[in-house]
């Protein structure tokens, strides 16, 4: 019997499988329904922001080959291209071209993945970090305007989506679209500030360093001297940029979920993630590595599905047209629609021959790219379910809280103070 106990012990113990419920709780549709919303508002933004295209493109190549291009593989050679090509009529738009490099690496980094191919996977990263730095030092407006737009919508869907997770990880609850939208509008200063307060703790530790070095100009030699004496407490600004930056790269996706399952503000968020993170470092990254390829999984067959779903419906549209080459009938499915395959499930036609088969084409282009929303609603949806389910397993193992215990608001009593029940 002692034996038998000891082994349901053990069990209990090994919280990771709990990571699998992620799947079932990211295809809610309450959650989807935020995410899409969340894709659909960055989208019209972007695609706003991009009606000035301000990126540079080689003639000819059909947008190929862009500054983008150009600044990861010679960065040296990007300001004579701009200047170069900047009077033709052959740009891009700075979302558009993010938006198209990211899809590439994002299928790259899954087949990496699947290969267990680490260097590739960190290949793929270091290409979109050298494309952040791209778009910051070209197109730094652009950026600073689009990412404080996207950092509401994703503080207020994001949080809903967290929120959601949280009451069904731990109580089995399904709160609707409009309750989850609520608390994270409530909250949305302890979401909007949970990404912001490391940048100002790294900006101020860094102004502090920068500081000491602008005393070293003084002359007559007490600069050096100052900066002698000072080396240690620029020492120790430099640690707090490395603990902050460790812990931003480790903790920063428990950030969320921190204020969704605890109700916590933005400080005590990053607080507890960067704690859970240097408390047990390696029991959170192998939750996370079982998250990723969990996920890269769950997105390969939600990718089959709705590549079966498109395909199916392109040839039974197909069949139903009476498409017969032999007989002079056209295929009018196929002018409008060109057949999906799995790697492309999105596919405008350039066949229509008239106005009816343009806004046609049109029409099942928008319906198709539902389809394709759907898919990518999904993966944020995964994202931020499974980092709420890790942050409750690693709160549980750090701090032995429950797992069940979930934070909700007193509404008995009026004034009464928030309080956290079981």
């Amino acid at each position: 019997m002692s034996s038998e106990n000891q082994a349901g012990r053990i069990l209990d113990s090994l919280l990771f499988p709990r990571i699998l419920q992620s799947f079932r709780m990211a295809i809610q549709p309450s959650k989807l329904i935020i995410a899409f919303w969340m894709i659909a508002t960055t989208g019209l933004v972007g695609w706003v922001m991009d009606l000035p295209k301000t990126v540079v493109t080689t003639p000819g190549t059909n947008g190929a080959e862009t500054e983008l291009a150009l600044f990861l593989t010679a960065p040296e050679r990007v300001d004579s291209y701009i200047e170069r090509y900047a009077g033709t009529e052959h740009h891009r738009g700075v979302f558009s071209t993010m938006w198209g490099f990211g899809i590439v690496k994002f299928h790259h980094s899954l087949r990496a993945i699947f290969a267990f191919d680490l260097f590739g996977v960190l290949n793929n990263a270091e290409e979109c970090l050298g494309a952040v730095k791209w778009a910051i030092k070209y197109h730094l407006l652009y950026c600073l305007i689009f990412a404080a737009i996207n950092l509401c919508v994703v503080s207020v869907g994001g949080g809903a989506i967290c929120r959601i997770a949280a009451l069904q990880f731990a109580r089995g609850e399904k709160p609707g679209v409009t309750e989850s939208l609520r608390f994270s509008i409530k909250r949305f200063t302890s979401f909007l500030g949970t990404p912001i307060v490391p940048v100002i703790i790294v900006a101020i530790a860094g102004a502090c360093v920068v500081v000491f070095g602008l005393i070293s100009n003084i002359p007559l030699g007490l600069g050096e001297l100052a900066v002698g004496v000072l080396m240690l407490p620029a020492l120790a600004a430099g640690a707090i940029i490395a603990a902050v930056v460790l812990g931003a790269i480790g903790g920063f996706n428990l950030t969320f979920p921190a204020v969704a399952y605890d109700g916590s503000d933005s400080l005590d968020a990053v607080s507890r993630s960067f704690n859970y993170v240097y408390a047990r470092p390696w029991r959170m990254g192998f939750y996370t590595v079982i998250a990723v390829i969990y996920g890269a999984i769950c997105y390969i067959f939600v990718r089959f599905f709705a590549f079966l779903l498109l395909w199916s419906t392109y040839r039974g549209l197909r069949f139903g047209a009476f498409v017969d080459s032999s007989r002079g009938l056209p295929d009018k499915i196929n002018a409008i629609w060109p057949e999906p395959s799995f790697s492309r499930l999105l596919v405008y036609s350039s066949a229509a021959g008239n106005w009816s088969e343009s806004a046609a084409a049109f029409l099942v282009y928008l319906s198709a790219l539902v389809i394709v929303g759907l898919v990518a609603s999904f993966i944020i949806s995964f994202y931020f379910s499974s980092n709420t389910v890790i942050y409750a397993m690693m709160r549980n193992q750090v701090d032995d809280t429950p797992l069940e215990q979930v934070y909700t608001e007193a509404e008995k009593t009026k004034g009464q103070p928030a309080e956290i029940e079981q």
